[in-house]
């Protein structure tokens, strides 16, 4: 039988990144179950997601730290080893990883870069739920010890640390197998790393947060196969639902956004969730229930 007093908490990535990202989000929280979203602050719709946020009490916003495929806050003469001429970030994850581990003068940029961003967040006056990032590169260890350096002053008590059964998923569909192993390697080994730091710090972090192995595919087919063998307690749901606007880019395959919209807007995914007791929150009112 499901344990007592489940938590799950269902996250929109990449709020700010388009109009379309923007509007699923907000349908999604208004219609269907999702309860938080993570705002990149230098997105192109990132003024209109401060603004549709500020009339939803309810959504918990985070900060979508963007340190690859993405723009910087800052100018690219501060963050010359970082950026482009246009200030654009690395499109590849594993390119950025290793200049950030390896060059000095980068990781030095790498620290005023996500103060940056930070702060570029405080001034939407919208409180932190969490942090967590694009392509998750935030678990990168050089990344995730400047955010806990920053966490006081910041007031950052949530980092999002990516964990899920490789065996549920497959289960479920064995698609791009290879990716998924290496996925679970990676991403397993970075998990441990920053459980030992948040714990030591304070910062919470879920028991298991689920998304990454099925990036792209957060089906209504695959969340009513998933959540009843979610055995944790505490858990994050997160994708990247949209809708397709004209002329906007896309932040997944074609097709991709509109599937993980309906997914959250499906009556099916809310029984299931009910029937496996799981009460829909978010990270702050976990928080403020256990001050």
């Amino acid at each position: 039988m499901p344990n007592s007093h489940r938590f799950v908490i269902i996250n929109g990535d990449d709020f700010g990144f388009s109009r379309g990202v923007n509007q699923a989000i907000i349908q999604a929280h208004e219609q269907g179950v999702l309860t938080s979203t993570s705002l990149m602050v230098t997105g192109d719709a990132a003024d209109e997601a401060i603004a549709l946020a500020r009339t939803h009490s309810n959504l918990a916003v985070g900060l979508h730290l963007v340190l690859v495929c993405g723009r910087a806050v800052l100018p690219p003469s501060q963050i010359p080893h970082l950026v482009d001429s246009m200030g654009n970030f690395s499109n590849s994850p594993l390119q950025a990883g290793l200049h950030y581990q390896f060059h000095a003068a980068a990781r030095e940029e790498l620290r005023q870069e996500i103060r940056g961003q930070l702060e570029k967040f405080r001034e939407s006056g919208l409180p932190l739920s969490h942090v967590d990032g694009h392509l998750h590169l935030h678990t990168h260890p050089v990344v995730l010890r400047i955010l806990v350096e920053l966490a006081q002053e910041f007031k950052i008590r949530v980092i999002r640390l990516p964990s899920e059964e490789l065996g549920i998923n497959l289960k479920l569909d064995r698609r791009s197998l290879f990716t998924k192993l290496v996925w679970a390697g990676v991403f397993g080994r970075l998990r441990r790393y920053g459980e030992d730091l948040l714990t030591s710090k304070g910062i919470g972090f879920a028991n298991r947060v689920y998304g990454l192995l099925q990036t792209g595919s957060m089906t209504e087919e695959y969340l009513l196969g998933l959540i009843p063998q979610i055995q944790a307690d505490l858990v994050e749901i997160y994708s990247h639902p949209a809708v397709l606007n004209h002329g906007e880019p896309l932040n997944g395959p074609l097709g991709a956004g509109q599937a993980e919209l309906a997914a959250l807007l499906s009556k099916q995914v809310r029984e299931v969730l009910i029937a496996n007791n799981f009460e829909l929150t978010n990270y702050s009112k976990v928080l403020s229930a256990e001050c």
